[in-house]
């Protein structure tokens, strides 16, 4: 979460907790991801996923690249069950892999395919087009998520890049040990509003980035 808009999205969070109900096995993959440091998507991630995919009828097949342990997967592949929709989700971590297909199992949604394996690769192995991307994994291979997977992208889809600020690293002063994730963050950024005419930065939880597959410069 941004330091900036902490107060903000604490006051957002509290109004979630209040009028937005979470099945238990949502909550016990919350309690999982905050004792073994597991990273998820905030609240205000989730709702706002939830509305955009509920909203938009048009999105029945998801790519979701970064698993964990399926708590955003469970929240996308609920909302397109009722449309024959498919959620395909891919996880380098084995152990998460695991947890997520008895998560998966748990949920009984659907028309689940997961894939164990490193994104870089596996996206290309992929042979069917999409309706929604979400992007949430090593923060480092954004920009060839992006590319890999944007070719498999319905005209008129969607892609939903989550923590692309990372933690405000990219304007202000970062740890060295992040220097090369920042860096290679920014020139994605610079990437995306110098090619892509539908595309738009938002300072929402820990940063996200809209891009809908409408237009597209041509240097």
């Amino acid at each position: 979460m941004l330091e900036e808009l902490k107060e903000a999205n604490s006051y957002i969070s509290s109004k979630i907790d209040k009028y937005r109900s979470r099945s238990l096995l949502i909550k016990e993959i919350e309690e999982d991801a905050e004792i073994n440091n597991v990273p998820i998507i905030s609240k205000e991630i989730r709702e706002y996923l939830k509305f955009i995919i509920k909203s938009n009828k048009n999105i029945k097949n998801i790519l979701e690249i970064g698993t964990a342990t399926a708590y955003s997967g469970i929240i996308m592949a609920e909302e397109i069950q009722d449309r024959n929709g498919c959620l395909t989700t891919i996880e380098i971590d084995e152990d998460r892999f695991k947890i997520a297909k008895s998560n998966f199992e748990k949920a009984n949604l659907k028309n689940i395919e997961q894939i164990l394996g490193d994104a870089t690769e596996e996206i290309e192995k992929l042979n069917k087009n999409y309706d929604f991307i979400f992007i949430d994994a090593a923060k480092g291979q954004y920009k060839k998520f992006f590319e890999d997977s944007y070719k498999l992208l319905n005209q008129g889809g969607l892609v939903f890049i989550d923590n692309i600020l990372f933690r405000g690293y990219l304007y202000k002063e970062s740890p060295k040990r992040f220097k090369t994730i920042v860096k290679r963050l920014d020139e994605f950024i610079e990437y995306l509003y110098e090619n892509f005419e539908d595309v738009t930065l938002l300072p929402i939880s820990d940063g996200v980035m809209l891009v809908n597959k409408n237009w597209l410069f041509v240097k």
